[in-house]
């Protein structure tokens, strides 16, 4: 029996990147639908959703392609619609498409949250040792190294949006190479294959890439 895989972004629908990808990793027949939690709102409402500080700050790219800064709030009490109206349309599988930390919310029973998937990988592999750590935001760096911490890690961080190019993702990766980390973990939903290709070029260790690492688990949910 066909499945139906339900993903939420922190932005708006469609996000032909991040459906294609799931998509890509799901089961032959699986069905795709995807909902923004800032679905309805037009470009004037979404640009008020400013963040308060950089704990309150998540990156997400709008429909059209802008990069754009939000607070993480306002997403928040967004989301429960956008996953109760995934449940309306049948989804058997959700996916909330963000490496973001978040409290409880209506209607989040059964989600996979990629930062759980993400963080059990890294410390199934790194028990100890360096974690570099790409973010999408300089002012994001506090708020997730302290995510990431944990006893017999340390983490170092470098900024890195994924809008960029082939010639920046190159260069951050090697900032991160001078650091010399064990493991590299890519903190950002946006973040693509391509992307992790540049980093890989000037780094010697395994990168985990938010995206497919879930893609991943969804299919072994789906199948």
């Amino acid at each position: 029996m066909a499945r139906t895989l339900g993903i939420v972004t922190v932005g708006q629908a469609p996000r032909d990147d991040i459906a294609t990808l799931f998509a890509a990793h799901a089961p032959a027949g699986t069905k795709v639908v995807l909902r923004g939690a800032l679905d309805g709102l037009s470009d004037e409402e979404v640009d008020r959703l400013q963040p308060e500080n950089g704990a309150d700050t998540l990156y997400t790219r709008l429909r059209g392609g802008r990069d754009v800064r939000l607070s993480k709030k306002a997403v928040t009490a967004r989301s429960p619609a956008a996953l109760a109206k995934l449940r309306d349309d049948g989804c058997d599988v959700l996916v909330y498409a963000c490496t973001g930390e978040f409290p409880p919310m209506a209607n989040d029973e059964g989600v996979l949250f990629p930062s759980r998937v993400l963080n059990g990988l890294a410390t199934g592999l790194l028990p100890r040792g360096r974690l570099g750590l790409l973010v999408p935001l300089i002012e994001q760096s506090e708020k997730l190294t302290s995510k990431w911490a944990r006893p017999g890690l340390e983490v170092v961080v470098e900024a890195l949006a994924p809008s960029a190019g082939a010639g920046e993702a190159a260069a951050a990766g090697q900032r991160l190479a001078a650091h010399r980390p064990d493991l590299v973990a890519m903190d950002c939903m946006s973040y693509t294959p391509e992307t992790k290709g540049w980093i890989k070029q000037t780094l010697d260790v395994p990168a985990l890439l938010a995206i497919t690492a879930t893609g991943r688990v969804l299919r072994e949910m789906l199948e």
